[in-house]
């Protein structure tokens, strides 16, 4: 189990991927929040159905939700809700790749966040190889920009990107928040806390998000309900990415994963070039293999960590 967070994150970042570009997708049909409520409400069933397999494969019986369970599943699914509602919001600002790079300084800020909270540190290796690999996200973001160095510094400052980057600090928040909320059940059996907490959280998700609709945006349920198509999709992928994202969470440090994480930035990479047919400049490819690099230190720093 020692090395199985790494592929099980890069599935869960494969699945991110296809999941945010089919929400950008359904963004034009649907408000903010009803794109972000497909997710969960088209994830739920399927979150279920994965608890029961694991608990079936593993012969074991789902974990009581006790009091500290709850709170910081609570504290990560709300937070999760909140990231989502921005992430789409900066997709509709900029390009599809400009909009994910500011939200994946979560690798950052999730190492912080990880030490304020939890107490986890993350070696001097592997905060180079976050840095590095979040240096290499920036120059993906580069692209369309007419002043590049400008664009490089400054760039930040703008309103979709600070959305990004709160979006990124939120998604930070939710990973401690669903580890926490994970390491506080069975330990023993890491996959099945892993399927119980993405269970209660999408249960909440769901309800929280549909209460919210009902109230403030009660015609949007119709249009998600007939955008089901796409909506079953985004679902899938949801569902499945979070299966990985929470597992991964579970055996290893919030701040590695969301590093490992950042290969989602060439998973994008390549979505953007084969199906949004936009084409890579300079700093976008020097951007690709700076990340890579970031990425690779990174793993060396945790292996001597």
């Amino acid at each position: 189990m020692e090395w199985a967070w790494i592929p099980i994150t890069i599935w869960a970042a494969a699945c991110q991927t296809l999941r945010t570009g089919l929400q950008k997708h359904l963004k034009g049909r649907l408000s903010t929040n009803g794109a972000s409520f497909t997710r969960f409400v088209y994830g739920m069933p399927l979150a279920l159905l994965y608890l029961l397999l694991v608990a079936q494969i593993s012969q074991a019986t789902i974990p009581a939700a006790q009091p500290e369970f709850l709170a910081w599943m609570a504290f990560g699914a709300v937070a999760q809700i909140l990231a989502t509602n921005l992430l789409i919001l900066a997709l509709t600002l900029r390009n599809f790749v400009v909009g994910t790079a500011y939200s994946k300084t979560e690798a950052i800020q999730a190492a912080i966040f990880g030490v304020l909270l939890l107490g986890e540190t993350v070696s001097q290796l592997g905060v180079a190889g976050i840095l590095l690999g979040t240096v290499g996200v920036m120059l993906i973001s580069l692209k369309h920009s007419d002043n590049k160095l400008r664009a490089f510094l400054l760039g930040w400052t703008e309103r979709s990107a600070l959305i990004g980057i709160a979006s990124g600090g939120l998604f930070a928040v939710s990973a401690i928040g669903f580890r926490a909320a994970s390491l506080s059940l069975d330990a023993a059996n890491i996959p099945l806390a892993a399927a119980t907490t993405l269970a209660y959280a999408t249960i909440l998700q769901t309800t929280l998000m549909l209460a919210y609709l009902l109230l403030r945006e009660p015609g949007e349920l119709g249009r998600v309900a007939a955008a089901w198509r796409p909506g079953l999709l985004v679902g899938f992928t949801s569902a499945a990415g979070s299966a990985g994202w929470f597992t991964a969470m579970a055996l290893q440090v919030a701040a590695y994963v969301r590093m490992l994480g950042l290969v989602e930035m060439v998973f994008t990479f390549l979505l953007s070039y084969f199906a949004f047919r936009e084409k890579p400049g300079q700093a976008e490819i020097a951007g690709v293999l700076i990340l890579l690099a970031g990425i690779a230190l990174g793993l060396i720093g945790r292996l001597s960590h």
